[in-house]
């Protein structure tokens, strides 16, 4: 067997930076593989959520008293900190949302139903999730555009040798996945965006599995949109972000009405206020934008291209011990052009009842299609058991995994 390579990181400093790690599920220790879904949070993130509550919890821009402001310098100081963090031009450019999500739902609406038009195209690829996919079939019937798809070959990655065909003078937009939440799939958005650009097409990444575990330079990719969650990389729930090229935002209608997004409001009409206001009506999660800050700031202190060669180290030994249990199908490209996903299934199991068992010795994965319906079609596994790593895990708990996957084939033969 491959020994793994010293990781480049102190994984002992590391974990002990996270508090819900230290401890046994069904009586033994937790090995949490299921980061892809969402990360687990370092004390440094926890105790400014808690302080911001406990020390100075009031509304921003709006009130002119101590704590008012100093809650909104520190929320300010986060999105500048996000913006450094992803190279952007400017912290204006960067756009508070709930999530991955609603930052895609945002550029569909404001953008798609403002500039889409029956004959125009979205192209999307068969990998997307749910969250890059659905928003534009509702976008397309609302405005009679139509979908494209880069397709998926047999390696779990994009085929692109035809991708010059499926774009053409009628695609406006592509809007593709960074990272497979799936097959753990790294794309290459920035020959993408080169291939759309020369066609005039906008290019939006959802970047919710790039973002936490390797270097994002927006400017360098070359695109348009990039949407991220918090809670993937080390942040609070509830904060997301869409980052878009200044003069795209100005151009683009708000996606809700009311509160903070405003510049004067009479009876029948209104006039926006100016980025990043115009599109975060309301009040804002404060304290989770602030610990996306702190969470930014973690993460840049440990190096996110340490991250990602500790990952693929990891991923690389995973992938050995478990194409080694007889029986077991694993799925997605090489090591060096995927993260730290692994998707799998057991002959004769369901991915569910794999899933179930290895809770009961401690180890937390995902089970189901991973909402990538479309693509576990492809795949032709209605489900797959999910197995997912970040910058706290360890080997000894990939080992932990494969102990469990072979218990679980024994109960089940």
């Amino acid at each position: 067997m491959t020994q793994i390579a010293t990781p480049q990181l102190d994984l002992a400093r590391i974990r002990a930076d996270f508090p819900i790690l230290h401890q046994q599920v069904n009586g033994h220790p937790l090995a949490y593989l299921d980061s892809t879904a969402s990360s687990q949070k370092p004390a440094l993130v926890i105790d400014a959520l808690t302080d911001y509550y406990r020390r100075y919890n009031a509304n921003v821009h709006r009130g002119v008293y101590q704590l008012s402001e100093q809650a909104t310098e520190a929320m300010e100081q986060a999105r500048h900190k996000i913006a450094r963090f992803i190279n952007a031009r400017s912290p204006r450019e960067i756009i508070f949302t709930r999530n991955t999500t609603e930052s895609i739902n945002l550029v569909a609406n404001a953008w798609g139903r403002a500039n889409l038009k029956p004959g125009d195209r979205i192209l999307l690829s068969e990998m997307e999730h749910h969250s890059n996919l659905v928003p534009w079939q509702i976008i397309a019937q609302a405005t009679g555009a139509e979908l494209d798809f880069i397709p998926v070959d047999g390696d779990g990655r994009l085929a692109l040798d035809d991708l010059n065909t499926l774009l053409t003078e009628q695609t406006r937009l592509v809007a593709v996945t960074h990272m497979s939440n799936v097959l753990g799939t790294i794309n290459p958005i920035a020959a993408i965006a080169q291939a759309a650009k020369a066609v005039g097409a906008l290019v939006l990444v959802d970047g919710a599995q790039s973002v936490p575990h390797f270097t994002v330079d927006v400017q360098a990719l070359g695109i348009d949109f990039l949407a991220f969650s918090g809670h993937k990389m080390c942040g609070p729930t509830g904060i997301g972000v869409l980052w878009g090229r200044k003069s795209i935002l100005q151009a683009m209608p708000p996606f809700l009405g009311g509160g903070s997004m405003i510049s004067r409001v009479e009876l029948r009409q209104s006039t926006w206020h100016e980025l990043p206001h115009k599109f975060e009506a309301g009040t804002p999660a404060i304290g989770e934008a602030i610990g996306l800050g702190y969470a930014v700031d973690y993460l840049s202190q440990i190096g996110m291209d340490a991250i990602h060669q500790a990952e693929q180290q990891l991923t690389a030994y995973a992938l050995e011990r478990l194409d080694a249990i007889d029986g077991l199908q694993t799925y997605g490209p090489a090591v060096a052009e995927r993260g730290g996903v692994i998707s799998f299934n057991l002959d004769g199991v369901h991915a569910h009842d794999v899933a179930a068992v290895l809770d009961q010795h401690g180890v937390a994965v995902r089970a189901g299609h991973h909402c990538c319906q479309p693509l576990m079609n492809i795949l032709g596994a209605p489900a797959t058991t999910r197995a997912s790593f970040y910058l706290y895990t360890t080997p000894e708990e990939v080992d932990q995994l494969v102990v469990a996957l072979e218990k679980c084939k024994a109960i089940f033969s």
